[in-house]
């Protein structure tokens, strides 16, 4: 593995292409490297932004093997020390999934939500979400609590958190429990199901709701909040085994039926473990996905100007083998900066590429080389206050660690 320095020697030179149809369109330009708290044994950070703060989080384990949720955040150009949010005990052993992983969720204007998984006592897919939430920037947090109240022995992960309105949270989480083994009178088993609850600010939680009763069984969900409220995306999953990404709308207090965001109608009879990635911003929304439509891997990116109601024809934004593991950021301008894993002959690297409200895509640029494995998990972005990309990716190795990097400039 190239060191990291080495990495970012590609990342010097402004990408532009400055034809008339694409003059807006620009690259990153440099990229400086961004060092976390130590993180040694590292895996799978998760970023996301509040205020001028950008919060990072990641699962650790030390030389016994116990496992942590651990978060740090970056302030006035420098970070906190790292905390501790929850580490795995005799009782409650963490489920560690390079797919399904622990994340730390800023909510409000001050707090923090946080999900991880623990393993249940009934086989390798036995697990459930536990959630806590702290009121002093992770310093300390509540006693976890279940957000699924029927504990079958079945799966219940990839949870995403989104504010609502009052300092209330939202959550959905992928729900196995109508896939639990039946007795013969009550028929075959079940689709896995995507669910919904709501934590008011004092703590009061909300009824859960059932909102698609037959999704993909381990692709990520991912949420935004637009100016008329908070949107889901999540990999459905038909009768007929068409795995498409779907959309649903929080309108008033009543959850829309899930529909495509576009119909690639990908047959897969099984889980392609690639989900979605959704930005807002205002009434304009951006999903980016992955999908093997017609035996041709594709990253794709679709618009929406009212709020997710409808989208616009897919931007292609591979560069023709990607692995998908997608993210995407709406900036300021009204463009969306996706970043995908792209397969190279010798790994993976970590590429971006910009597109204009119009659907006119920029140039690719890569951000660094990394395993095309699963070891390298899902790299992820967001734009801070003063414009300027942070990226967090996993870089595999014995041990692992977090690198990240931040770009020079602001985009707007």
């Amino acid at each position: 593995m190239k060191s990291f320095r080495s990495r970012l020697l590609a990342l010097s030179v402004v990408v532009c292409a400055c034809t008339p149809t694409d003059r807006v369109i620009t690259g990153l330009g440099e990229l400086n490297e961004l060092t976390p708290p130590p993180t040694e044994g590292g895996i799978w950070p998760a970023l996301s932004t509040q205020g001028d703060r950008v919060v990072l989080s990641w699962q650790e384990s030390d030389e016994t093997d116990q496992w942590f949720v651990k978060t740090a955040t970056f302030e006035d150009d420098r970070w906190t020390a790292a905390r501790d949010v929850a580490h795995s005990r005799d009782d409650a052993k963490f489920f560690v999934n390079w797919a399904d992983f622990a994340a730390v969720w800023p909510v409000g204007d001050n707090d923090l939500m946080a999900h991880w998984l623990v393993r249940g006592t009934r086989g390798r897919y036995d697990y459930g979400i536990r959630v806590a939430k702290s009121s002093d920037a992770g310093r300390t947090w509540s006693e976890p609590w279940t957000p699924h109240e029927q504990e079958t022995a079945t799966e219940h992960g990839f949870v995403s958190m989104f504010s609502l309105a009052d300092g209330a949270t939202g959550m959905v989480w992928l729900d196995g429990r109508e896939t639990a083994k039946k007795p013969e009178s009550e028929g075959p088993r079940g689709a896995m199901t995507l669910r919904y609850r709501s934590i008011a600010a004092d703590g009061t939680k909300g009824p859960e709701a059932l909102l698609d009763g037959r999704i993909c069984d381990c692709c990520q969900t991912a949420a935004a909040v637009t100016s008329s409220g908070p949107i889901v995306v999540y990999r459905d999953r038909t009768d007929d085994e068409i795995r498409d990404i779907y959309v649903t709308r929080l309108v008033g207090d009543r959850w829309t039926p899930g529909v495509p965001v576009h119909a690639d109608e990908w047959l897969i009879p099984a889980c392609p473990v690639n989900g979605p990635a959704v930005a807002a911003r205002d009434e304009v929304a951006a999903v980016a996905w992955f999908t093997g439509s017609e035996d041709e891997p594709k990253v794709q990116l679709a618009f929406s100007s009212d709020a997710g109601a409808s989208f616009g024809a897919p931007v292609l934004i591979d560069d023709g083998n990607p692995l998908g593991r997608v993210d995407v950021v709406l900036l300021r301008d009204g463009s969306a900066l996706v970043s995908w894993l792209e397969r190279t002959p010798d790994a993976g690297e970590v590429r971006v590429r910009r597109v204009s409200p119009s659907g006119e895509a920029g140039p690719a640029t890569v951000v660094t080389q990394t395993s095309s494995g699963r070891d390298s998990g899902f790299p992820r972005m967001v734009q801070d206050s003063e414009g300027r990309i942070v990226f967090a990716w996993t870089e595999a190795g014995d041990p692992s660690n977090i690198r990240m990097a931040r770009t020079k400039e602001t985009l707007p």
